[in-house]
């Protein structure tokens, strides 16, 4: 009996994860899934983290624990480059790992736009580190301004701007203001009168640009209820000396830079540069086959596919597409080991969704056939998250923190842990 093929799958979010799953204990395959981390995580939820409203074991979930018994091994290592005429990756702890077939799904990271000093002194949040730092950060900086007795400086602590008006930003500056509203006074007595501003600047003409227009108002009013400071229709230019420049020549006088204006794919030496487009995507063909080989596919983030005449400039880069192309090409590989023809990917909208705050969420359905808002677009919100989440574990926990939190308006999480202090043992 001949050999089963040999398939390596770099990352393991949602793309990667779900083509995993779809070929557990399959009789043509093996499969070895390459990540940095040693765990999943649920993307959408980062944002609680980083505002200390989830911890991370609620939305993450061990890749060995994942694949026991599912005829799937894991390496946790970086890829250093590509061999594609010799079917081996290097990774960066020096070992080689050949490939029959192998699978791009490492997704996408945050696009700075070439500004260094943006780069190096704002936050962002694509990891669970990222949000444990962020938290880190955000605390730390209360920590410092209940302490400070010069208004100007206090001020500058408190004000946090945040780049970016789609999905991530929104839902930061809704938690961020529940926090200056329900919770800062009672932590830090001192600072229950100091003014907190938060400010989501975005160079769209309405935030949550993609979805409905009513989803455009509802968004925007429902921060402004807040107390969160709107900008749109302009873009942040820079971020010195504790100053927000922006692109009509203001600026904002800011403790915290939070970047969430825009990603750009991962990218891995040896791929050939004419299979890459744009936001460095691998460009595939209708199959997820990148362009240009035959035994090298992309999906999720990292892909971007003309051949879907509803979306002539590629699939928009979020979890859906990542999910269903995860699926569609875990199905088509079973297809062609038993000898049939593959199908093509075809995106399926099932909608868009964003919650504001702890009572408010936004969901367009079925391209935007459907708007929700309100308690029903909460509710809505709720049960899709809940349900995306990896494992049993991570829904019970995540739905006891979301009780707690609703209920009380509190979350004792606001804990600073620093990795990098280990006691000298001499």
């Amino acid at each position: 009996m001949k050999d089963k093929l040999h398939i390596v799958v770099i990352g393991g979010g949602f793309a990667g994860l779900n083509f995993v799953k779809r070929l557990y204990r399959n009789k043509f395959y093996d499969i070895t899934v390459v990540d940095r981390n040693n765990y999943n995580y649920f993307t959408p939820l980062l944002y609680q983290v980083a505002t200390s409203f989830l911890e991370p074991s609620s939305i993450s979930y061990p890749f060995r624990r994942l694949f026991r018994r599912k005829n799937v091994a894991f390496r946790m290592a970086t890829v250093n480059d590509v061999d594609t005429a010799g079917k081996r990756l290097h990774l960066g702890d020096g070992s080689e790992l050949t490939y029959d077939i192998l699978v791009f799904a490492a997704g996408s990271k945050t696009n700075f736009f070439g500004n260094e000093n943006i780069r190096q002194h704002s936050f962002s949040l694509k990891g669970i580190d990222d949000a444990l730092f962020l938290r880190n950060e955000l605390l730390k900086n209360l920590e410092k301004a209940s302490l400070e007795t010069d208004p100007e400086a206090r001020r500058r602590m408190l004000t946090v701007v945040i780049a970016g008006g789609g999905p991530t930003g929104v839902e930061v500056a809704g938690m961020l203001a529940e926090t200056k509203k329900y919770i800062l006074g009672n932590d830090y007595p001192t600072l229950a009168k100091a003014p907190v501003n938060i400010h989501v600047i975005d160079g769209a003409p309405n935030l949550l640009a993609p979805m409905s227009a009513k989803t455009h108002v509802a968004a925007f009013k429902t921060l402004n209820k807040l107390g969160v400071h709107v900008k749109l229709n302009t873009q942040v230019k820079d971020f010195r000396n504790g100053s927000v420049e922006l692109s009509d020549g203001t600026a904002i006088e800011a403790g915290t830079l939070i970047w969430a204006a825009g990603v750009v794919a991962n990218s891995f030496n040896g791929i050939a540069p004419e299979s890459i487009g744009r936001g460095k995507r691998m460009i595939t063909d209708a199959f997820n086959k990148v362009k240009g080989y035959t035994d090298i596919f992309a999906i999720g983030d990292i892909s971007i596919q003309f051949t879907d005449d509803r979306y002539p400039d590629g699939h928009p880069q979020v979890a859906q597409p990542a999910i269903q192309q995860g699926k569609t090409l875990a199905k088509n590989l079973l297809r062609l080991a038993k000898g049939k023809p593959m199908q093509p990917f075809r995106y399926f909208d099932r909608g868009d969704m964003a919650i504001i705050g702890r009572q408010f969420a936004v969901a367009d359905l079925f391209r935007h056939k459907l708007h929700l808002g309100g308690l029903i677009g909460l509710l809505g919100w709720l049960f899709i998250h809940v349900m995306s989440l990896v494992n049993y574990n991570n829904k019970i926990k995540t739905l006891y923190n979301w009780a707690v939190a609703y209920a009380t308006r509190d979350q004792a999480l606001r804990l600073i842990f620093r990795p990098g202090n280990r006691e000298n043992r001499g």
